[in-house]
């Protein structure tokens, strides 16, 4: 275990470095929509929220991880955020996605991993949520894990996520700059040919629209024929799905994104919210091929929708709960911020991703110099 740890924390710190010298969609000039963003552009501008990765590279073989979203500091099964999915297209393995959908609710964490990784991921996930205090009488959690499927560079037959990597995830999770790129969940994924990977990104509305904040962020995994601000970028360097017609340029693959809002939502609303956030991922360039799955999880951190329970044996919850929540005509605001940020999310995933190579295939970085070359010449720039 300890050969393992020392292990991460190289790979962890070499991956930092490295994509630390790639740019944000930003910094090309690459800002979706008409809101701006957060201090952070980042899932974590919204108060609360944190993100724990651990990035597990063993060999030349292994290329994966996790990646965990927490809604809030407290315990999440005691204090549950109203939440919602909405399915693209349902070819994957989100777990937990019924009681989710059936009670409006999360009382976990969200988790993010490698496809045959998902039940490993959970089963740790519950024994960490059953050792926190206050949870001594707890007979049944519904852990959320939602996943892509990284075998093009991953030996993902091994199953290589183990409980000290979750544990690892869901403690260092913390508010602050968010890591993209070929990180965590995303070490091993490819996205529209190039490297895939994590990527954030977060609007903020006007006080005269509620002032709330909504964050994104995406595990991109994914094929189509890339865009970016409508710019032609996969057909200008040749790759892009469909060009030769054969099985694996069909645009294949997944994406999950998460949105997180302070906006206070109820879970119908929430779904509502979710499911625009397939209008951001469409805007570069994914048409939800028949091998993609394609999810969101949408949940809010707003005290006035909180779901508080009793610690298990100490008493009923209370039979009737008053809630303040936005009002249908004020979530078209929310549903433009949701738009923008995943689309923002999804270029800073690639954006930021480095060359990795697994089993003698390498899988390339989007050539950043080439992107801005094609962006000016759409006067994009």
């Amino acid at each position: 275990m300890v050969r393992h740890a020392a292990l991460l924390l190289v790979v962890v710190g070499a991956s930092m470095s490295a994509q630390a010298t790639r740019p944000r969609a930003r910094e090309l000039g690459v800002a979706p929509g008409v809101f701006p963003p957060g201090a952070l552009n980042a899932i974590t501008d919204v108060a609360g929220v944190t993100v724990g990765q651990v990035t597990v590279t063993e060999g030349d073989s292994v290329r994966t991880g996790v990646t965990a979203i927490l809604p809030h500091g407290e315990n999440p099964f005691l204090s549950r955020v109203p939440a919602a999915v909405h399915v693209g297209n349902g070819f994957g393995k989100l777990l937990g996605v019924t009681q989710l959908r059936e009670l409006g609710e999360l009382e976990t964490p969200i988790l993010l991993t490698c496809t045959l990784c998902v039940w490993k991921a959970a089963d740790a996930m519950v024994e960490w949520m059953l050792a926190r205090p206050g949870m001594q009488g707890v007979g049944s959690i519904n852990p959320v894990v939602g996943e892509t499927n990284d075998g093009a560079l991953n030996a993902i037959r091994s199953r290589p996520i183990r409980p000290e990597h979750v544990r690892a995830a869901l403690e260092g999770a913390r508010p602050g700059p968010v890591e993209e790129g070929a990180v965590g969940a995303g070490a091993g994924t490819v996205a529209f040919g190039w490297k895939g990977g994590i990527g954030t990104s977060s609007r903020v509305l006007p006080q005269s629209l509620g002032g709330y904040t909504v964050g994104v962020l995406v595990q991109s995994n994914f094929g189509g024929v890339l865009q970016v601000l409508g710019a032609p970028v996969g057909r200008e360097l040749g790759q892009y799905a469909f060009r030769g017609g054969a099985d694996d340029e069909v645009g294949d693959g997944s994406i999950m994104m998460v949105v997180a809002t302070n906006a206070p939502l109820s879970d119908r609303n929430l779904g509502r919210v979710a499911a625009r956030a397939i209008m951001g991922l469409s805007r570069t360039g994914s048409s939800a091929s028949n091998g993609s799955g394609d999810y969101v999880i949408a949940f809010s951190t707003a005290p006035e929708v909180r779901r508080t329970l009793p610690a298990p044996g100490t008493g009923n919850a209370p039979p009737r709960r008053g809630v303040e929540e936005v009002t249908n005509d004020a979530v078209s605001a929310l549903f433009q911020a949701v738009v923008e940020a995943t689309e923002e999310a999804i270029y800073n995933s690639m954006f930021k991703a480095v060359t990795v190579t697994s089993r003698g295939r390498m899988v390339e970085a989007l050539p950043i110099d080439r992107v801005r070359e094609i962006l000016s010449k759409y006067g994009i720039r």
